[in-house]
């Protein structure tokens, strides 16, 4: 197995909000039905959650658990547990009709982080910020990027896919520009 590279190399941007590229990270596309035989003992197995109600992210000792749709959920881990993640969803759903996916290289994962990380958020996401409650996911566009956010401690977690990392960061970054803040009295 080779070394995981990031797509940013850990990039970092500080302004009236920290954002930043949190490097590689394993991630599996789980499909079942969310009543599956096996699904449920896999994603604890895996994760340590229960199976994600509709919109919700679980989290438990550095792994979540997303649903992304009603047979879809994201199983965020460490690196390099995937492998041995992917085994162990195919023994618990051993005869289920399933499919998971690595999709570690395939994605790319921020932080948005600080007091005004809302801020940063609400310039770009078509989504009442002010009414995401604690442990929702959403599903959406960040201006022209697919992508699935979450409150996350003084900020936000945000994954799209590698191939528009780069751009995402970027909007991001110049989102958190100091002057581009409303509320923000030090524009130039």
């Amino acid at each position: 197995m080779s070394d995981p590279v990031s797509a940013l190399g850990g990039a970092m941007f500080d302004g009236f909000a920290r954002v930043r590229e949190m490097g590689p990270v394993g991630m599996i596309t789980l499909r079942a039905k969310p009543d599956a035989a096996g699904l449920e003992a896999a994603i604890r197995d895996c994760i340590g959650t229960e199976v994600p109600s509709r919109r919700a992210i679980l989290h438990a000792n550095g792994r979540a658990a997303g649903w992304m749709s009603p047979d879809e959920f994201l199983l965020i881990m460490p690196y390099g547990e995937t492998e041995s993640a992917l085994a162990r969803i195919a023994t618990h759903m051993t005869g289920a009709h399933h499919l998971a996916v690595p999709v570690s290289d395939a994605r790319a994962m921020f932080r948005i982080e600080g007091a005004r990380a809302d801020a940063v958020m609400m310039k770009l996401a078509p989504a009442d910020l002010d009414a995401l409650a604690p442990g929702e996911l959403r599903r959406t566009r960040v201006a022209q990027v697919a992508a699935a956010f979450w409150r996350d401690g003084d900020g936000f977690t945000l994954v799209c896919f590698r191939s528009v990392a780069r751009y995402a960061f970027d909007l991001l970054s110049v989102s958190a520009r100091q002057g581009s803040d409303p509320g923000d009295r030090t524009r130039g």
